[in-house]
């Protein structure tokens, strides 16, 4: 499928749709083949109802195949950031007001006249795609693909606006598009509010000559129904007459001049819309190029968002491309068609299959029963690779990793034709014919789906053809998947690696087939144990048997004990993986109660913190009313000195308030600690009371710690021996001074971090910040809001400005952090 396409669609796998298409192949006979043979169609209708908008779901029935790997890995990227972005956004992404205005568009390149309603879809598309780049541009996750598309966006404002100006709500040219429209509207007003003036008087005169007292039309001219006898009651012009003949309408000879004047009114108000509609045509073809490219960009947005919701409803992954080294891993991948027929259509449960191919593999031949899902495997693997080549996720297990191929190519089902007398034989030689072909082409990796290779013919001559093509796809195509019958084509594995085997699983006591896919096992015969348990004569399945001789016996009974063997090995890696499951969720479950942990210890240490800033605050309030009450008087010696007796008592008092800590804790021997700087839990293996050192073991590590450095698993921790204090020197005692402005240390308390933040964002931390702040009794407040462009700095300097508790506010001294910093003093 490499760049080719299903069919043209507004959907391209950059942006400028018109340039994009020229340079795509169109299909060929074999890959349109194999598209409706994996009823390609049916996927791109499903997807087409995630949709919404007209022109994406048009895209998504006509998808693309990008030309390069490359290409589909951006279509992938674009998938997952616009999954990303739809979660993250309320009720998710709107595409609200967009619509198809292509028509238009056409229309004003070829100078045609664009009406009034298309000219107001116009306009809200224009509005809805500057809503969806805000979207885009404002979110904080990283989308370099959404990104790379809206930024080349142009959306004319000042267009939607004018049209706004010059059309209404429902599509009509307002009376301010121009004032001569308004003045032509105002005579055509004037003109029938007269007329029916007119008719309501002459009905009231001549009510006897008056069929129905109703003022009614006949074309564009006003009438009166008037009795057959009564008409030269009411001289006029008549412009019908009922089929009874009993009824004249006649337009009154009163009206007959302001009619004419009405209708000439009429015809300048159509002239002078039609004036208004071409001058916004004109404006709409100055800029249809930058208009088409908006309009290939939410085709694209919008197939973009069909993908990622399709895919989130089949609960897919997103797949990997792979090298040539890699192996290809597929585990329980799913049929989209099958889950959209088990989930609407009331279907069987999907049973998922496992692949999982070796780098060096080239060939796989699937054996095993009829019905027992071979052909299903088969379009599942095709459908999968068409899939992730158009950015849609696959409905497997991630991780997701296959080859990206440039083409698929596939020979599915019955080719019988009556039409061109073809037997099922000649149908599929043809097509393989075409397969042949299609390889031919340099540069190209293919991936080749084969089912029931070399069927309907001689069973001698089928299996040797089929042999003989196996071994030509080896060396031609990247890789070949073949379901097939012949016993023949198991052998291969071991005559070429190249070759690998694969088998569908078929339950003997049941009669059915489980339809999982054993890989590495072929498929045995089991038409004589079928035959067996359906009740079938033993002497003929003896005879049979004899027929087969002992090697194809022993053959089936290795591939029994392989069956076996795999059976045994699911179970054990069954087993591995609930323990592993078992395991992840005791570690889940010991990680929240660290946490848990964590949070009351620190819950702990912030509420010793405050009662210690509480009490700094109350000790601080104390001061500042001794140094009011000091400042009171005229300054002496004796006030100073009961100034200071005064603040002698609170200090005391405050040292003799008992602290709310732990108890006494020292460290035992063989106990279990927790080493504070690092959160780490330990045994102590030595102790040394003498100089208040221990040595703890944690892990494989071995550490020497203070006693200080310590704390118990409840959080007791030692007390540090109380320093000497040394003795105050005895000095002169010195005339009392002005008192100085009172000097406030910074701590985490009075000081705020607002860095990166936005204005709004940063208000409402200040305010939280200064009601901290005063609580602990500051007096000034720490604002770090760092230099940048210095429009934080101007939303603080302003907050603060009209802030009731604030008295003033400046930028620190260089050494605090200069224009980084602000210092906010409170008003007590």
């Amino acid at each position: 499928m490499g760049g080719s396409m299903a069919g043209r669609s507004p959907e391209m796998s950059i942006i400028e749709i018109h340039q994009a298409l020229p340079k795509l192949l169109p299909l060929t006979q074999i890959q349109t083949e194999t598209l409706n043979l994996l009823e390609w169609p049916r996927l791109c209708q499903h997807l087409s109802t995630f949709a919404a908008t007209k022109l994406g779901a048009i895209a998504a029935k006509n998808l693309v195949f990008p030309p390069s790997q490359i290409e589909s890995e951006k279509l992938l990227a674009q998938t997952s950031e616009i999954t990303a972005l739809d979660t993250e956004i309320e009720g998710g992404i709107s595409f609200e007001g967009i619509g198809n205005i292509s028509e238009s568009l056409e229309r004003a390149t070829v100078g045609g006249m664009i009406s009034g309603q298309d000219l107001l879809l116009i306009a809200t598309t224009l509005a809805g795609m500057r809503k969806l780049r805000r979207v885009v541009e404002n979110s904080e996750l990283e989308l370099p693909q959404l990104t790379n598309l809206v930024e080349q966006l142009r959306t004319y404002p000042e267009l939607e606006k004018e049209i706004h100006h010059c059309i209404d709500d429902r599509g009509d040219v307002t009376d301010r598009a121009s004032p001569k429209l308004a003045d032509i509207r105002q005579k055509i007003k004037g003109s029938r509010d007269y007329i029916y003036q007119m008719l309501q008087r002459i009905m009231q005169r001549h009510s006897g000559s008056i069929q129905e007292a109703i003022i009614t039309q006949r074309g564009d001219r006003f009438v009166l129904s008037v009795k057959a006898g009564q008409k030269e009651h009411i001289p006029g012009i008549v412009h019908d007459i009922s089929s009874t003949g009993s009824t004249f309408y006649v337009e009154p000879k009163a009206i007959i001049d302001t009619g004419n004047r009405l209708r000439q009114a009429v015809k300048q108000e159509q002239r002078e819309i039609e004036i208004v509609l071409r001058q916004l045509t004109e404006k709409v073809a100055e800029v249809v190029e930058d208009l088409e490219r908006l309009l290939a960009i939410a085709t694209t947005l919008d197939l973009a968002m069909a993908r990622s919701r399709y895919s989130q409803w089949l609960e897919a992954s997103p797949p990997k491309f792979i090298t040539a080294d890699k192996p290809t891993l597929l585990r329980t991948l799913r049929h989209p068609l099958l889950i959209w027929q088990q989930k609407n259509e009331t279907g069987m449960e999907v049973v998922p299959i496992n692949v999982q191919i070796r780098p060096d593999i080239r060939v796989v031949a699937i054996t095993g029963p009829n019905t027992g899902g071979k052909t299903v495997t088969l379009k599942t693997l095709g459908i999968a690779t068409l899939m992730a080549k158009v950015g849609l996720f696959i409905p497997a297990q991630a991780p997701v990793e296959l080859p990206w191929f440039d083409q698929v190519l596939a020979d599915i089902g019955d080719e019988q034709s009556l039409q061109q007398s073809l037997s099922t034989f000649s149908g599929h030689i043809r097509r393989v014919g075409r397969i042949i072909e299609a390889l031919q082409r340099e540069n190209q990796t293919n991936l080749v789906l084969l089912d029931e290779v070399g069927a309907g013919t001689d069973p001698t001559e089928g299996s040797a053809l089929a042999i003989a093509l196996l071994k030509y796809l080896a060396n031609h195509a990247r890789l070949t998947v073949a379901t097939t019958h012949y016993g023949e084509l198991k052998a291969l594995k071991y005559e070429d690696d190249r070759f690998e085997n694969a088998s569908v699983e078929f339950d003997e006591y049941s009669l059915r087939p489980t339809y999982k896919l054993l890989w590495g096992i072929p498929g045995r015969s089991n038409a004589l144990a079928i035959a067996k348990r359906l009740g079938l004569d033993e002497n003929v399945i003896d005879a049979a048997q004899s027929l087969l001789g002992n090697s194809n016996t022993d053959v089936n009974e290795v591939i029994a004990a392989l069956e076996a063997q795999r059976r045994e090995q699911e179970q054990k890696s069954q087993e591995a993986q609930a323990l592993l499951q078992q395991t992840e969720r005791f570690y889940t479950e010991v990680s929240s109660k660290a946490a848990d942990l964590q949070r009351r210890e620190d819950d702990l240490k912030r509420a010793q913190d405050e009662q210690v800033q509480a009490a700094i605050a109350e000790a601080k309030s104390e001061i500042a009313q001794v140094i009011r009450t000091l400042q009171k008087g005229k300054p002496s010696a004796q006030k100073a000195q009961q100034a200071t007796n005064a603040l002698g008592e609170i200090a005391a008092q405050k040292v003799a308030q008992p602290k709310k800590k732990q108890a006494s804790y020292q460290p035992k021997l063989g106990e279990k600690i927790r080493i504070s700087r690092l959160g780490q839990t330990a045994d102590v293996i030595e102790l040394d009371e003498g100089s208040k050192t221990l040595v703890a073991r944690f892990g494989i590590m071995k550490m020497s710690l203070d006693w200080t450095e310590i704390e118990s698993l409840q959080g007791q921790k030692v007390e540090p021996e109380p320093k000497k204090q040394p003795q105050a020197k005895k000095t002169k005692q010195q005339p009392l001074k002005e008192p100085q402005e009172v000097v406030t240390v910074r701590t985490s308390s009075n000081t705020i971090d607002i860095r990166g933040e936005r204005i709004h964002q940063a208000e409402s931390a200040l305010e939280s910040a200064i009601a901290t702040a005063t609580a602990a009794g500051s007096q000034v407040l720490w604002i770090i809001h760092g230099k940048g462009t210095g429009k934080l700095r101007e939303g603080v300097h302003d907050f603060l400005k009209h802030h009731p508790q604030i008295s003033k506010y400046a930028v620190a001294e260089q050494k605090e952090g200069g224009n980084g910093v602000t210092l906010a003093h409170f008003s007590y």
